[in-house]
């Protein structure tokens, strides 16, 4: 197998345009790739273009009349709330079906590298919209490209596939694709459901013999907690599962500047958290790895600097975090959105951790969190839920 990590992009998958006031600015993408270009990330990682997906392959995890639905509000603008398009989150837009395809071909094109051998890793910063549902589009979402990717992996035979979200919000359109699939280990990592939406994501949805995982962490949540709770679940889980492909979700909106949610995690924790699941998709999945963007409404101050960290961890030649921002870049941000970029690729943090080995701490909320995921799945899986 090729030892490559490729890019999947086209300048059009800046389409992807809910309007001027909506938060999932595609300008955030646009700042991302002119980052990576200018700091040499997109000169050690493949770059290659997309078609979008055809109506049958979305068939494989949406429904045809939802397909279709979605092609007359394409065509027209006009809204259509029964399957949720037209709302504030999911304003109708002319277009919409191409954009959206556009996106899930992206994704779809990087697990046929991966599974064609023609990549080791590949990564859609464009995708990972994960809340769409098999017949609505929900938060942001219209079409759910990690879902179809999964869904197409499986067709061409592969036996156990994981799916991996680190966004602040729940992965629920993906786990509920495959919650009664045993093939398909899903874990996702968000703020809790009692104080973000969408509301789901409590430890006991535990899917077909406890492959759907769910860590759910109070607000307030910073990179220590975080990661403490990343290491207490999914290395041990990924170990037992062994899959032949990791698929990961990259919502960077844990982030304590975004302006939507209410974890605290630092850009150096999240590249943390992107260094962990490269050495584990070597260590439990061959090193086949599948990645995407998703959520992180801040455009300017992170969004950019935590998936072009993303790419260059995929690329193998990861980042210096004392990393100057490039000049040009700086000139860029200022001229695309008014505002002052950031100055380097750090936050200045140096996030450590103590193991759960080490001992857990009923009164601490994190802690409590962590344990409530590990008592509902470990033992399906053999596992011993104390530390």
């Amino acid at each position: 197998m090729s030892s490559t990590a490729r890019a999947i992009w086209d300048d059009a998958l800046t389409s992807y345009d809910f309007g001027p006031s909506h938060p999932l600015a595609p300008v955030r993408v646009e700042l991302t790739m002119a980052l990576a270009r200018e700091l040499g990330v997109l000169d050690k990682i493949e770059v290659v273009g997309c078609v979008p997906a055809t109506d049958d392959e979305l068939a494989m995890v949406h429904r045809r009349d939802y397909i279709e639905a979605v092609k007359r509000v394409s065509a027209s603008g006009g809204a259509d709330l029964s399957v949720g398009l037209g709302t504030s989150d999911n304003p109708a837009f002319k277009g919409v079906h191409d954009a959206s395809a556009l996106i899930a071909g992206a994704t779809l094109a990087a697990a046929r590298a991966v599974w064609e051998g023609t990549a080791e890793h590949a990564v859609n910063i464009a995708g990972g919209l994960h809340h769409a549902m098999p017949g609505n589009a929900s938060g942001f979402c219209v079409y759910n490209d990690p879902g179809l990717a999964i869904a197409w992996l499986l067709a061409q035979g592969v036996g156990r596939i994981a799916y991996v979200d680190v966004d602040v919000h729940h992965g629920d359109g993906v786990q509920a694709m495959f919650y009664d699939d045993p093939r398909v280990l899903t874990i996702s990592l968000h703020e809790s459901p009692r104080t973000l939406f969408p509301g789901t994501g409590y430890p006991g949805e535990t899917g077909a013999e406890g492959t759907a995982v769910n860590v759910a962490l109070p607000a307030g949540c910073g990179d220590e907690g975080w990661l403490r709770a990343f290491d207490a679940v999914v290395p041990p889980l990924l170990r037992e599962f062994r899959p032949e492909i990791l698929v990961t979700q990259h919502g960077c909106d844990s982030h304590a500047l975004d302006p939507l949610a209410n974890l605290m995690l630092s850009l150096d924790g999240q590249r943390t958290a992107y260094s962990a699941l490269h050495r584990l998709a070597h260590e439990t999945a061959g090193g086949r790895w599948i990645a995407t963007g998703g959520g992180g409404y801040e455009l300017v101050q992170v969004v950019p600097r935590a998936w072009t960290h993303l790419m260059a961890e995929l690329s193998g030649h990861p980042l210096d975090p004392a990393t100057q921002t490039p000049p040009a870049w700086r000139a860029f941000v200022r001229e695309r959105t008014g505002e002052t970029p950031p100055l380097t690729m750090t936050d200045g943090r140096n996030p450590e951790f103590r193991d759960l080995a080490g001992g857990y701490d009923p009164a601490d909320p994190i802690d409590r969190a962590v344990m409530a995921t590990r008592q509902a799945v470990f033992p399906l899986h053999g596992l011993d839920p104390m530390p």
